[in-house]
């Protein structure tokens, strides 16, 4: 598992709320289309063809793409933030919704989210501030990250927990079946799901 920032776009007010509440992250580039099954060089040629990229703009976008559709897989972790809170979630698969396509909303490139924690920005280690710092739109995060335990990077909020906070609402009836799902997820073959599922349940049980 590893551990991603990715940074919104800031002209974009709301898109951080449309993330948590939407489920989802995205990497921006508009315009160039489904990158599923394009390789790096592929994901060139779009990005040349759209005639909006040179220099190190072409290449910080080819590096973000590349990153964003092939080296993050489901089950790695990824950070955002707004101004004064941070937000921990659990990668699903790149996907293309081409209903967001437009230069305006930007958001075509997806990969969907498990929320799992937030707390205020103040209480964030300085390693994992400076992920959120970088100038790229999607950053691996480059030291070793302890397995299932990315809430170690990230101090206690100021005030316990009950300075935790969050965007997301969700009803009792869907909390109740997405904590089914994780226990079913609890007995799978795959060593992978069941650590991220009894992470999950852990977070919640906090």
């Amino acid at each position: 598992m590893r551990l991603f920032g990715v940074k919104a776009d800031r002209p974009r007010s709301g898109l951080i709320k449309s993330f948590l509440e939407d489920n989802y992250v995205c990497a921006g580039y508009p315009g160039i289309g489904d990158l599923e099954g394009c390789g790096r060089e592929d994901i060139r040629e779009r990005l040349l063809a759209a005639g909006d990229y040179q220099g190190h703009e072409l290449e910080d976008a080819l590096d973000s793409l590349n990153i964003f559709v092939h080296v993050m897989q489901d089950g790695d972790y990824v950070l955002i933030a707004d101004e004064e809170w941070a937000y921990l979630g659990d990668l699903g698969d790149y996907f293309y919704d081409s209903r967001h396509e437009s230069v305006e909303d930007g958001t075509a490139h997806r990969r969907g989210v498990t929320w799992l924690k937030s707390l205020p920005r103040t209480g964030l280690n300085p390693a994992v501030e400076a992920l959120l710092a970088a100038d790229t739109a999607v950053t691996p995060y480059s030291g070793v990250l302890p397995a299932a335990r990315v809430d170690l990077w990230l101090a206690e909020p100021v005030g316990g927990r009950e300075a935790e906070h969050s965007l997301v609402q969700v009803d009792q009836a869907t909390v109740a079946e997405a904590l089914d799902v994780l226990k079913a997820a609890l007995h799978s073959p795959d060593t992978d799901r069941r650590e991220r599922a009894a992470v999950a349940i852990l977070q919640y049980a906090k």
